[in-house]
């Protein structure tokens, strides 16, 4: 257990990320992030590397280089260069070769066919950092009958799922979405065969309402009931693996818990404005025996 001086410290740098992952459009200078963490700024370069395992200006890189990966696949149209210049470099082509350094492809490649693999390696400071600080609790979920739209196939189809899903929720009575839990389930990893994917739409049923027969081919299914551990998500959802990692990664070795027979499973605390919102905040379920 950490001692309390231990864990002030900790706070501080916590700040000095958080600050970084806030400000990545600005200077970032190492007398501005001293400030943040309350730290001399004669001692914070070394404070910082030895806390994080890397310098200032390499995480604040990975942390840009992370971003615009992130915006390579949500927004197809803009251009390299536009995201080369938001990520701090002055040509298309020195970004890409910092893209490729890190994540072993180009970023029109990246963009093409991701390798998950490769882009998860890059961020092994990221699963380092939030395993210190995200909080896991042991909850007993209760069993909870659902609608659910399954989705088999390649990730990049699954918002056209997920708009199905909609339609059908807000044609039909059974699962309103102002009173109603949203909920996804995880059967395998977004990295998979692309055919492979499987993954579940899915909304709270009502008590006592029964789906119906409909064009969407949205059916009644159970997420069931018994122990979980449970991590809090904050932020966007295409980055939710930086917290799923470090929870099987770093948590589930040293916590003498075994998986149940379930998949992962999520829990959209906010549904609006939706799924790209900085501010979404996700429930992550990790189901134990």
């Amino acid at each position: 257990m950490q001692s309390s001086a231990a864990q002030r410290h900790a706070k501080r740098f916590d700040r000095v990320l958080l600050h970084i992952e806030q400000h990545l459009d600005d200077e970032l200078s190492l007398e501005t992030l001293s400030e943040v963490a309350h730290f001399s700024r004669f001692h914070f370069h070394r404070a910082f590397s030895s806390y994080v395992g890397v310098s200032v200006a390499r995480y604040v890189q990975h942390m840009r280089l992370r971003r615009a990966s992130h915006r390579l696949l949500s927004k197809p149209t803009d251009g390299v260069l536009d995201i080369a210049l938001q990520a701090g470099f002055n040509s298309a082509e020195a970004f890409s070769r910092a893209f490729k350094r890190t994540f072993g492809q180009s970023p029109t490649a990246f963009r093409q066919q991701p390798e998950w693999h490769a882009w998860n390696a890059a961020f092994v400071i990221s699963p380092f950092i939030w395993s210190i600080i995200m909080q896991v609790d042991i909850v007993e979920f209760p069993a909870t009958r659902i609608a659910a739209l399954k989705f088999r196939g390649p990730v990049r189809a699954v918002p056209q799922t997920v708009q199905a899903f909609i339609a059908w929720r807000q044609a039909s009575s059974v699962s309103p979405v102002d009173r109603c839990k949203s909920f996804g389930i995880a059967h395998n990893n977004p990295d998979t065969a692309p055919n492979d994917f499987h993954f579940d739409v899915c909304g709270e049923l009502l008590e006592g309402a029964q789906v119906a027969s409909n064009p969407q081919g949205v059916v009644e299914d159970l997420i069931p009931g018994g122990r979980c551990a449970r991590v809090r998500h904050l932020g966007q959802r295409n980055r939710l693996g930086e917290t799923i990692y470090p929870l099987y990664r770093d948590w589930l070795p040293t916590s003498g818990e075994t998986p149940r027979d379930f998949p992962l499973f999520f829990h959209y605390v906010t549904v609006v404005p939706g799924p790209d919102s900085d501010n979404d905040i996700t429930d992550i379920y990790l189901p134990l025996k």
